[in-house]
């Protein structure tokens, strides 16, 4: 499994310190590099615009009380895949947004691992 992710740099944004080591760390075991983590929009937006090389991301929805969508948008035009976490669910996501890969709050490991494989097309889950 770690061959997959081999490498692999994933930005993360997300504004609870404790939820940004836990992924860190998740990110980490799976061999991935995480880049950030961004706990504002704007350093979400500086580092998904930025010349630093992304492969896939984790976005936390709400990012201290605003949207993650200007990053997911940032992202969007880049190519980059990303995966929105959040305590709602994909429910808790505007139309626009709904049917990408979503991870709901409390997650674990294998949820972080299945989601950013859909993410990245490396596996049908």
């Amino acid at each position: 499994m770690s061959q997959t992710f081999a490498g692999r740099r994933v930005l993360v944004v997300e504004d609870e310190s404790l939820v940004a080591m836990l992924l860190e760390t998740i990110l980490e075991d799976m061999g991935c590099v995480p880049v950030g983590p961004a706990a504002t929009v704007e350093d979400g937006l500086r580092l998904a615009a930025g010349d630093e090389p992304v492969d896939a991301a984790l976005l936390d929805v709400n990012i201290a009380g605003r949207q993650v969508f200007p990053i997911a948008e940032a992202l969007k035009a880049r190519g980059v895949p990303f995966v929105f976490s959040t305590g709602y669910g994909e429910g808790g996501l505007p139309d626009q947004w709904r049917g990408l890969p979503t991870l709901q709050k409390p997650f674990t490991e294998a949820a972080v691992r299945d989601a950013l494989m859909k993410a990245m097309g490396l596996a049908d889950v």
